[in-house]
């Protein structure tokens, strides 16, 4: 029976998984912003095949989720150095990158719901990171 060691990244390791998790919650709050451009795109009641069809054929959905793909390839590469319970959190800032592209780009509101859940996401993150120091 092999028991194995846990790896202890070093800290320019986990800086850099730190770094890729952000570019991943940035790159995948843009995509949802085009998944959601696309799916203004199919029109009224589209069927699963007009959906699925849409999909490819939709520059702007065929485009989020390839960058999904991006982002979830950016995830993986980050974990292989970085902490789980310290990574995973950041990965909420996706939330807030969402909800300001929306007020941004789509013109949605921003009332002091919205603003109190980034408050409080951001808050959430920064409590689980200084966890992490100890």
């Amino acid at each position: 029976m092999s028991t194995s060691s846990v790896h202890i990244p070093d800290p320019a390791q986990q800086r850099r998984s730190f770094i890729l998790v952000a570019f991943s919650t940035i790159i995948c709050a843009a995509a949802q912003l085009l998944i959601k451009k696309g799916a203004n795109a199919l029109g009224q009641n589209p069927t699963i095949v007009q959906t699925a069809l849409a999909m490819v054929l939709t520059p702007a959905l065929f485009a989020g989720y390839s960058m999904y793909g991006v982002s979830t390839v950016l995830l993986v590469l980050a974990l292989r150095h970085g902490q789980l319970s310290l990574l995973y959190p950041v990965f909420a800032m996706n939330y807030v990158w969402v909800t300001i592209l929306s007020v941004l780009v789509l013109h949605e509101s921003m009332n002091p719901y919205k603003l109190a859940g980034i408050v409080t996401i951001i808050a959430g993150i920064a409590v689980l990171g200084r966890g992490q120091a100890d």
